[in-house]
């Protein structure tokens, strides 16, 4: 797909990403932070903490409430940044998955980032591998080995739009999962409308490769250069860099990149091509996001222009670029990469100086996990607030990623997913049936036989695929709702040793085919 040139608003669309990088977990390694900032919007969560901690002008909370599940431990290492001082992990290995949930606007993009450092929190010499998932989507492997050998975190992101009224940012094992999954700390991060507003958000996913700010050395770019805390890390090879003189406006960009990140950049003499080998590691055969960014290094002027044609591993990228001292952007959102990239700057014949770049983004596009029925998430989410003592995995998507879906629920394949069974019959349940279970209507078997579940049954009327419904040995009271009566398809009704009254209607009770169980009730 060819690129495009983009220097101001669009419209709206979503991403998702994961990107893994480092940084130093000693706190001497730790930018200073800028006086009276504003905390910038979104959720900043310290992972196992007991209480708030300020990291530079940013607040971390604890994640009290974000989480129901997991435990919390300290990290006995001295110097430690406070965010990497604690971790929640997640012993219990009967779970499908482990969840944070936040809320979130549905439609708004936000920028999730997970960050992970070991510490030998369990007295084991290394960190287990284990697969992180966001909104029912497979994200990817999490493997800090080789990082924590070295003394750094991991870190990885993700920019994902809001797909409903809270977001799940679920940790699962994998079969060669030795120890227990964890979390050093969760951000999600409100993102402008505007930004990486090409991909088809509602197919596919962003993960993040490479972040750069070209010609630079030293510490990463971020909060508060950055208001939306994305990470730039500095970049330069052998080419000559330069210090542009002025600085750009990054409301004139769609993706908003920090005027600091444009800073400094790589060139090369006036009439020589310059070719930049970047990112440094080789990709895997995917489509890729690639957003580059330039700026004429010189003061601006009726003649600080440079124009040059832009390729990309051979092939044409954009072509007869004018790099100004405003600064400008093109971007290519579906793109087939593989092995090492190479950025080849051609200038034009007139140009008065060298081509030059100065920043790059790129992000490998994933597609999306498929998607479960929204009525289906909402009544299934109103269930879980209505039970005790459930199964740990019960946050997140009930159906995805479909072999890590919620204990006890058989879901349908393709999309959107419905659920079709649940079955948590002695669980040890207690609470309540809410009304909107009856929303479910894909569901064909509800097992929940031998719990402490108590109150009355819902009209379960609508739900016209119903097969087999084993309610026996609870506490439920009440009356059964003659509208049962509708469900045709239904072979197995198990209603004994519960405090049910009234009367069973006759529908039920001379329904041909029908297995039904009452007693130990106090029907008429």
């Amino acid at each position: 797909m060819p690129s495009r040139i983009a220097s101001f608003p669009f419209f709206l669309a979503f991403v998702a990403v994961t990107a893994a990088t480092l940084f130093p977990s000693s706190s001497s390694q730790q930018p200073p932070a800028a006086a009276a900032v504003p905390q910038p919007r979104g959720f900043y969560i310290s992972c196992g903490s007991d209480k708030d901690v300020q990291v530079g002008s940013i607040k971390w909370a604890k994640d009290e409430g974000f989480t129901a599940v997991g435990n919390a431990s300290a990290i006995n290492k001295p110097h430690l940044l406070p965010v990497l001082a604690t971790l929640r992990y997640f012993p219990d290995a009967t779970a499908r998955k482990y969840c944070y949930q936040l809320p979130v606007v549905k439609g708004t993009r936000y920028l999730v980032r997970t960050t992970y450092f070991y510490g030998g929190f369990d007295g084991g010499k290394e960190p287990p591998v284990f697969d992180q998932i966001v909104d029912g989507t497979l994200w990817s492997a999490v493997n800090t080995t080789d990082n924590y050998r070295r003394g750094m975190s991991t870190y990885f992101e993700m920019v994902a739009q809001g797909q409903g009224r809270t977001m799940s940012v679920c940790l699962a094992r994998r079969p060669d999962t030795k120890s227990s999954p964890f979390i050093s700390a969760l951000e999600v991060i409100d993102l402008a409308d505007s930004m990486y507003n090409t991909t088809d958000f509602g197919r596919f996913a962003m993960s993040t490769v490479a972040r750069s700010r070209f010609g630079s050395k030293g510490e990463i770019v971020s909060y508060p250069d950055d208001p939306y805390n994305r990470y730039w890390a500095p970049f330069a090879d052998a080419n000559p860099m330069v210090e542009s003189h002025s600085s750009i406006s990054p409301d004139d960009f769609w993706n908003q990149p920090p005027a600091k990140a444009l800073k400094a950049g790589v060139t090369t003499s006036r009439g020589k091509k310059l070719t930049v080998q970047w990112p440094t590691t080789e990709l895997p055969a995917a489509i890729y996001y690639v957003a580059l960014y330039f700026q004429d290094s010189r003061t601006a002027s009726p003649f600080s222009w440079r124009v040059f044609d832009v390729a990309v591993n051979g092939k044409d990228f954009f072509r007869g670029l004018n790099a100004s001292a405003a600064g400008v952007m093109v971007y290519s959102s579906m793109m087939q990469l593989s092995g090492k990239t190479e950025i080849l700057l051609t200038p034009n014949e007139t140009s008065p100086v060298g081509p030059l770049i100065n920043a790059g983004e790129i992000y490998q596009i994933v597609p999306l996990g498929g998607r479960t029925a929204t009525r289906d998430v909402v009544a299934m989410e109103d269930l879980a607030a209505s039970l005790k003592n459930l199964p740990p995995d019960w946050a997140g998507d009930p159906c995805l990623p479909q072999q890590h879906s919620w204990t006890g629920v058989e879901c349908s394949q393709g999309s959107p997913m419905r659920v079709l069974s649940l079955d948590l019959k002695n669980h040890g349940l207690s609470g309540s049936l809410p009304d909107s279970i009856a929303n479910l209507t894909g569901v064909k078997t509800i097992y929940l036989s031998g719990n402490n579940l108590s109150g009355p049954i819902p009209d379960l009327s609508s739900m016209h695929t119903l097969t087999a419904v084993r309610l026996d040995s609870n506490q439920f009271s009440g009356t059964i709702k003659p509208s049962m009566e509708k469900l045709v398809n239904l072979k197995e009704l198990y209603l004994n040793y519960n405090n049910l009254t009234g009367k069973m209607p006759d529908g039920l009770k001379n329904k041909a085919g029908l297995d039904l169980r009452t007693e130990g009730n106090k029907f008429e």
